[in-house]
């Protein structure tokens, strides 16, 4: 939130005559660092030092380990970028407040951009002045490192008690699922109820196990693993009888071959207690780990289902997953195409006993080159074909055009005949994709921008295309340190994060070319 204080009339006369703005955020990491405390300490550190703070930019609760979600920050840079910024300082309390960046060149980043702008970031607590010397340098660096190294300090010890909760059998987090519930414990270990959907338990020491639900939904888990083992029905027919029965899952909502496979594939309904399949640790990318990652607690709840009738199904749904031959998956997927009539990735991951569309990918090469073993045409990847012919045409025409923006603004570029990289005034790299107009079934347009992460450009141009990707429709300069994903996907309205870097022309990069040195925040 971003507010304009009041006069104090009892405020002594700023001798310095310096305005600022002071940046304040909070996460739930330490009670000291709520956001009235550092703004205490910095608005004394300006009464000291005859600073006028005239901006207050506050993120709640928002985490640092990188900009994403901290809304009041990105404001900030953003009015310091535009020239909006009606102060010449950031008062911020300390290193860790500015972010606990995971790469702490990120933090020495967004500190160069407001340097770059004529505007200087002072930490109020810190046991240095901010002032270029060698000396502060110095300390700025290992403090950002101290701050980075915290997170992931404080990122072990809560995986290693996470590790000791699910081993003395309590649950840590997502819903029950279908035919359980979740019952809370006091630190005693007796029962305060059972928790309703939405619902968290609200005191630290409580605990979390599940419980068998409703007999009548735990006789509809029974029903599903007896129906496909004694039976034979595929999870598709079960979903359908299901449907037809007017019963709805735990979301309440229907039935689906995949929500009717995750029943039967889950060792909670026996009992075990089953984490860290799945980590995602510091905001980074989600992993799928192996079993011998797993950590776990046979036997930690009641069970719902017979542990022998549960190995049962897995021995069914893992043979039935055995790994096929290239003529045993074509056969398959020629299946699927005579019954159907087409071919999709949706209608291959939703046929039965077929591998996954993703499996195609991998085994092929791509699904367009399974759909032509098999013999089928899809006529809309050929059309998406034809227009990435277009683009690649129409690719060296909008570079040439850039080079000549840049020397025309003074600038000098040179083009790497490999890699097509522009680099520009010897300084910073360049690097210019197109992204192609779709449309969703909706009626909403997207982009997706595919990153030269091979050659790190400092600045990759994405060119957005009108609908009909025969012309440009705006650009966007995404710098390298802000962008760290290989593929990038655009709507049509993005948000200040993303359309902060959107403009209507070139001329953007062009006025860069001729005044900026990125490679100064390396």
């Amino acid at each position: 939130m971003v507010q304009q204080p009041g006069v104090d009339d009892d405020k002594p006369a700023m001798a310095a005559g310096i305005r600022a703005a002071e940046y304040v955020r909070m996460s739930t990491d330490h009670q000291r660092y709520s956001t009235e405390n550092q703004s205490d300490a910095i608005r004394e550190y300006a009464k000291r030092r005859g600073i006028e703070i005239v901006r207050t930019y506050a993120d709640h609760g928002k985490s640092g380990l990188s900009i994403a979600g901290r809304d009041a920050l990105k404001r900030l840079l953003d009015d310091v970028r535009s020239g909006r910024a009606d102060f010449t300082t950031i008062l911020v309390y300390d290193i860790s407040r500015w972010g606990r960046f995971q790469d702490a060149d990120e933090s020495a980043y967004h500190e160069y951009v407001c340097k770059r702008a004529g505007v200087t970031v002072e930490y109020c607590a810190e046991q240095f002045e901010n002032d270029g010397s060698v000396g502060s340098d110095i300390l700025k660096s290992v403090k950002r490192v101290m701050a980075r190294e915290y997170s992931r300090d404080l990122g072990n010890k809560t995986f290693i008690g996470q590790c000791r909760l699910i081993e003395l059998g309590f649950r840590q987090g997502g819903p029950p699922g279908f035919g359980l519930r979740r019952k809370l414990l006091d630190e005693a270990g007796t029962s305060k109820g059972v928790l309703t959907r939405g619902q968290q338990k609200s005191i630290h020491t409580d605990r979390v196990v599940l419980v068998p639900g409703p007999s009548e939904e735990v006789e509809t888990v029974r029903w599903i693993y007896r129906t496909f083992v004694e039976d034979g029905r595929p999870e598709r027919e079960i979903a359908a009888i299901l449907n037809d029965r007017n019963l709805r899952t735990d979301l309440d909502r229907p039935w689906t071959r995949g929500t009717v496979h995750q029943v039967l594939i889950n060792e909670k309904y026996v009992g075990d207690n089953v984490w860290n399949r799945i980590s995602c640790k510091l905001h980074g990318k989600r992993v799928r780990n192996g079993r011998d990652m797993w950590v776990r607690r046979d036997a930690a709840f009641e069970a719902v289902v017979d542990r022998l009738l549960f190995d049962a199904v897995q021995v069914i749904i893992q043979e039935r997953s055995r790994r096929l031959s290239d003529d045993e998956m074509l056969e398959v997927l020629r299946r699927a195409l005579a019954h159907h009539g087409h071919l999709s990735g949706l209608v291959i991951d939703e046929t039965d006993d077929a591998p996954s569309s993703s499996a195609y990918q991998a085994r092929f090469g791509s699904l367009i080159r399974a759909y032509q073993l098999v013999g089928f045409t899809p006529d809309r990847d050929y059309r998406y074909l034809e227009v990435n012919r277009l683009l690649r045409a129409m690719h060296p025409k909008v570079v040439e055009a850039t080079l000549e923006g840049i020397r025309a603004a003074g600038g000098s570029v040179e083009q790497d005949p490999a890699t097509e990289l522009l680099t520009v005034n010897s300084e910073f790299t360049t690097s210019i994709v197109l992204a192609r107009c779709q449309e969703t079934a909706a009626g909403g347009r997207r982009w997706h921008v595919r990153m030269d992460t091979g050659i790190a450009p400092d600045i990759t141009v994405a060119v957005r295309m009108a609908p009909g990707n025969r012309e440009a429709l705006d650009y966007y300069l995404l710098p390298r340190l802000d962008m760290n994903l290989p593929r990038l996907r655009l709507r049509e309205s993005n948000g200040i994060s993303l359309d902060a870097y959107r403009f209507d022309r070139l001329d953007a990069l062009f006025d860069l070319a001729a005044r900026t040195h990125i490679l100064e925040v390396a």
